[in-house]
């Protein structure tokens, strides 16, 4: 009797959390899928690795989704994110700004965030700085349903702009995701 209650609870368990990982999944796939609208006055570019003074294929991927959407709405201005890990020579947010130079957006368009170390101060900070209150945010798009609540949660009239995330990592990254998120609901940022 008491291991049939066990099996019980655990399948019970089980299938709570299948269907919540189902559930997140669908949310994160429908979010990547939404088009901002036109002229939101800031876009803001959340960070990703950067090796040495390069930027990884992530932020490679973001700061071109980004630039697209700055060559078609002149008025919206760049608000670029991200600090320094250990074994990067430079900000991931520098790496944006001279991206975004480089590719004929100019300086005054080009704002920069450079402390942060996770998509809630990238975020926080940015809101800090800037006081924005609406903004086209862009990130992979396993990761814009996560980054759009946290702009919420700051008061920011988010809306989302998706990078393809490598398919070589999809499904590790999502996985990853899931479980952030998770961990973002019991815990906070």
């Amino acid at each position: 009797m008491k291991i049939r209650m066990i099996i019980t609870a655990i399948s019970v368990l089980l299938l709570i959390a299948i269907v919540w990982a189902s559930y997140t999944f669908s949310q994160i796939k429908k979010t990547a899928r939404e088009e901002p609208p036109n002229d939101i006055p800031y876009i803001l570019i959340l960070g990703a690795k950067v090796n040495g003074e390069k930027m990884s294929k992530a932020l490679t991927e973001r700061a071109k989704v980004g630039l697209e959407y700055l060559r078609e709405n002149k008025n919206s201005k760049v608000i670029v994110t991200g600090g320094q890990g250990p074994d990067e020579k430079i900000t991931e947010a520098e790496a944006l700004r001279r991206y975004m130079l480089d590719n004929g957006i100019s300086e005054d368009r080009i704002l920069m965030e450079d402390k942060s170390v996770s998509t809630y101060e990238n975020i926080k900070f940015a809101k800090k700085l800037y006081s924005i209150d609406e903004a086209v945010i862009v990130s992979s798009d396993f990761h814009l349903y996560r980054a759009i609540q946290l702009a919420t949660e700051q008061r920011i009239k988010a809306y989302p702009l998706a990078a393809e995330t490598p398919k070589v990592v999809k499904v590790k990254l999502y996985a990853r995701e899931i479980l952030a998120i998770l961990k973002w609901k019991i815990i906070g940022d």
